[in-house]
């Protein structure tokens, strides 16, 4: 495969991508099956009978598991067992051995009751410290296999789940306690996967050019891994990375091209002691929490803070693995690969490793599409969500992207509202 992508043209590589890089629809169908199945098993049967007040309230696929950048082949995912009747994160990190007994219980309880559709293994690991639990579904046939890690989590997002309005005035609290438990814990990133509504409707409703370019990115990263056999920074970091590039490259670019973004994405790598990226879409440099991002974003870099956790740093520690990959990176970028039909080279754009002021990004929530349409119902907004509505595909051909909007774009783009009423 490594060959293949290597010998692809660079004007070929949508093409690329739909042939060799989506998921088996047939596959993901009964992935999906079979992981309802697992989270209505794990919901009813977990926790009844114990004295303790603690149940499953939820259960969310998280991990980039979905549609939209899941890889043909094999994939890794997250499937997050939220807790109620927690009081905060420490009771999920004293009690993370108990929890993970009780579903590793009944996963291996269910494989012996149970047919699935597809081949369904439960994988358990002693460490010294903590016991990992996750489960895999396989098709031979497809030659395709997902990997769920399974994490137990307080479900400090519990009450927030159904609103319809993203608002982070909701979370300021919330995030405040985190910060707070977590540093004085000395356990800072580890209480991410309490996040995962989040972590997934920051990718959710965008471009579906970008979802393509994180599935290339993916590839190109699985294959580094394999052929250079040496520890390699997250998988999660370059996903950032790439939407990242992709909002940068939005704001002088409507027409994007998958080379260029790629291509953005390799030299954001080799610049790599450069790196300090973040987003003030869930927290914001407030109050309650504006000391500690400060103190965040001074830190050594590479610095690439989760969207939906302040207090993870996703670039992780290990420097030698960014050398590593970024040599790799460079080879890449200065290879024949990037060569157009006329023989001329594919740059990357001109992306900032320093991100804006954060007052410069704004996340346009279903009350400002509202304010907008009001004045200018010739658009429709789609499938409410905490985090923004779908568009129709009219509003995509002019702005190319969701809900992220960029510096005084927004107001230049609001004024042309009734110069493109004329166009439909």
């Amino acid at each position: 495969m490594s060959r293949r992508l290597a010998r692809t043209p660079i004007w070929r590589l949508d093409r690329f991508i739909e042939d060799h890089l989506l998921p088996d629809t047939t596959f993901l169908t009964e992935v999906r099956a079979d992981i309802d199945s697992i989270c209505a098993f794990l919901t009813e049967r977990c926790f009844q009978g114990a004295t303790h007040p603690v149940r499953v309230s939820r259960i969310v696929k998280g991990g980039w598991f979905n549609k939209y950048t899941m890889l043909k082949g094999r994939s890794e995912a997250t499937l997050v067992v939220f807790l109620n009747n927690l009081t905060c994160f420490e009771d999920q990190l004293k009690r993370r051995e108990e929890f993970t007994e009780e579903i590793w219980k009944h996963l291996c309880q269910l494989q012996q009751e149970k047919q699935f559709k597809l081949n369904f293994e439960v994988q358990s690991t002693e460490q010294p410290d903590s016991r990992t639990l996750s489960i895999k579904l396989s098709s031979p046939q497809l030659q395709q296999e997902v990997e769920f890690d399974v994490q137990p989590a307080y479900d400090v997002l519990y009450e927030l789940r159904d609103k319809d309005d993203f608002n982070p005035d909701n979370y300021r609290e919330i995030y405040a306690r985190l910060i707070r438990e977590s540093t004085t814990l000395e356990m800072e990133g580890e209480f991410s996967v309490c996040f995962t509504d989040l972590h997934q409707n920051f990718l959710k409703y965008r471009a579906p050019k970008l979802w393509n370019i994180i599935r290339l990115v993916k590839h190109w990263y699985q294959l580094c891994k394999k052929r250079l056999k040496y520890p390699l920074p997250p998988q999660y970091a370059l996903e950032l990375l790439t939407v990242y590039a992709w909002e940068r490259g939005l704001e002088d670019r409507p027409a994007l091209h998958t080379g260029h973004c790629f291509r953005s994405v390799l030299d954001l790598i080799t610049e790599y002691k450069k790196l300090r990226i973040y987003w003030t879409w869930c927290y914001e440099f407030k109050k309650e929490t504006f000391d500690y991002l400060s103190r965040q974003i001074k830190k050594d870099r590479p610095v690439i803070l989760d969207p939906a956790d302040p207090t993870r740093n996703v670039a992780g520690s290990n420097i030698q693995s960014w050398h590593v990959l970024a040599k790799e990176a460079a080879v890449w970028a200065r290879s024949s690969f990037f060569r157009n039909s006329d023989m001329t080279f594919v740059n990357g754009w001109k992306v900032s490793v320093r991100p804006l002021s954060p007052c410069t990004q704004t996340w346009v929530t279903p009350s400002l599409w509202r304010m907008i349409l009001s004045e200018n119902m010739v658009f429709a907004l789609r499938s409410p969500h905490s985090c923004g509505g779908q568009l129709l595909s009219f509003f995509y051909s002019h702005f190319c992207d969701n809900q992220i909007l960029w510096g005084g774009r927004m107001a230049q783009w609001v004024k042309a509202l009734p110069a493109m009423k004329t166009e439909l």
